[in-house]
């Protein structure tokens, strides 16, 4: 297990990441989640040993002070793979048993087991210039759990890839990780690739974890407003708007504090309990988005302002029309 107990990391006396506390189970994959710039990079480099810090790093109890880079037994993944380009694709995946001096039929048992475990069998002969991105992604990967480390450090691994890829990616990655039993800390500022990958997430903002939890936990009672926009709510209503929302989707009363929306949480229902006019209309294959001006209250109820909505295919809505809406049970999270 990985202990981080009050974690500091300065650059000319400036702290970048203040008092950090964590911990990563064994065979647990927890995702450090923030906007670029918030320090995440930085504590992930100082547990692999490349930046030096305050507080105390653990491994199962040990304290890692004195324990160098090399002798740490941890393996890191950087976000561009950085590959041999002049060695093949299975030197590249054994480089690490190399160094830890595994050669022989035990380094090409390795290889292969390996090369297969990322959807890459066969591809030993390769040279890293004749790869896609995602498959340079998988052989980085590989040559990462090649030397079975202790815990894999995984810097924003997949960022580099465009979208579609990186979805379809960060799937597989979640199944190899599980599949060899990693223990792992992933570094990302994309909450899909957390949310899909990690068991934990920690959040961080200007160098501080601001919340640490199970997935769901974290996504079901986000800590403050920033928290919940930065996980993917659209919206954070407050006094009025807030009570409104609340009493239209039959949740306690938020008793002064924000409530926060997620997307597709306002729903069109002719039984809904507040109503708008339609500003704009987006068809998806699976419904139809929409953006409402509820501004004007319904039943009593004041306003919440201007809101995501959706729509089922066929309720054929249009902008300029008149609509009244419904909450998705467990859709809002009132704000602690």
């Amino acid at each position: 297990m990985l202990s981080i107990e009050g974690v500091s990391v300065a650059y000319d006396g400036h702290d970048v990441v203040s008092g950090v506390d964590l911990r990563v189970e064994d065979g647990e994959v927890l995702a450090v989640l923030g906007p670029s710039g918030c320090g995440k990079s930085t504590l992930l480099r100082a547990v692999a040993g490349l930046e030096p810090c305050r507080g105390r790093l653990g491994w199962d109890g040990r304290d890692l002070a004195r324990v160098p880079t090399h002798r740490r037994g941890f393996a890191l993944m950087f976000q561009d793979g950085q590959l041999f380009d002049h060695l093949t694709v299975a030197r590249n995946v054994a480089y690490g048993l190399r160094v830890q001096r595994v050669r022989g039929r035990e380094a090409a048992a390795r290889t292969e087991e390996l090369l297969e475990l990322v959807g890459l069998a066969g591809y030993g002969d390769r040279m890293p210039a004749t790869l896609s991105g995602g498959e340079r992604q998988r052989v980085a990967l590989a040559r990462s759990l090649a030397p079975r480390p202790r815990l894999l450090l995984l810097d924003e691994p997949l960022s580099a890839l465009d979208a579609g890829l990186r979805e379809r990616l960060a799937g597989d990655l979640r199944d190899i990780l599980r599949g060899a039993g990693t223990t792992a800390l992933l570094v990302t500022h994309d909450h899909e690739e957390a949310f899909t990958v990690a068991d934990r997430m920690a959040v961080m903002r200007e160098g501080r974890v601001v919340q640490a939890g199970a997935l769901s936990d974290v996504w079901r009672e986000p800590a403050d407003a920033w928290t919940a926009l930065f996980l993917g709510y659209a919206r954070v209503l407050e006094g009025p708007a807030a009570a409104a929302l609340a009493a239209a989707g039959g949740l306690a009363d938020p008793g002064g504090r924000a409530v926060a929306v997620r997307r597709s949480a306002l729903v069109v229902d002719e039984a809904g309990r507040l109503s708008g006019r339609v500003r704009s209309v987006r068809a998806t294959p699976v419904q139809t988005r929409l953006v409402v001006d509820a501004s004007t209250g319904h039943d009593g109820l004041p306003g919440v302002g201007e809101v995501d909505a959706v729509a089922p295919l066929e309720a054929r809505v249009r902008p300029g029309d008149e609509v009244r809406l419904r909450v998705e049970p467990g859709r809002v999270a009132v704000l602690g």
